[in-house]
């Protein structure tokens, strides 16, 4: 079992920066594969980012790739997901995943709780 616990998001203009967290108890995050999702008001939940068991490859769905980066420190038992270049279409909440094994498409066993980020234009 692991918790998640997501921070860092908030309102920000158009081409500003965030960066959340996804802080994890319970189990040391370097035995899961994690992931950033997002919902978007309306919409259905889409994979964001996602890093490896191993911790050395990452994937990024096509809409934020080059502008956002996912990183784990396994000291801190977290995660995090650096958005730069923020767009309004980024807004949405933001969800913290595990997944016990490293699969693709990713399977979360694990959910956090999200995370709100707001773009203004």
């Amino acid at each position: 079992q692991v918790q998640l616990v997501e921070s860092g998001g908030g309102l920000v203009q158009a081409g500003g920066s965030l960066r959340l967290s996804c802080a994890a108890s319970g189990r040391t995050i370097s035995a899961f594969a994690m992931a950033w999702f997002r919902r978007a008001p309306g919409k259905e939940r889409e994979f964001v980012a996602r890093i490896t068991l191993s911790g050395s490859g990452t994937y990024y769905s096509n809409s934020v790739k080059g502008r956002f980066t996912i990183s784990r420190d396994s000291a801190k038992n977290t995660v995090y997901l650096q958005m730069l270049s923020l767009k309004p279409e980024d807004t949405a909440v933001y969800y913290c995943a595990a997944a016990i094994r490293d699969t693709y498409p990713f399977s979360a066993d694990y959910w956090g709780q999200g995370t709100q980020v707001t773009v203004s234009s």
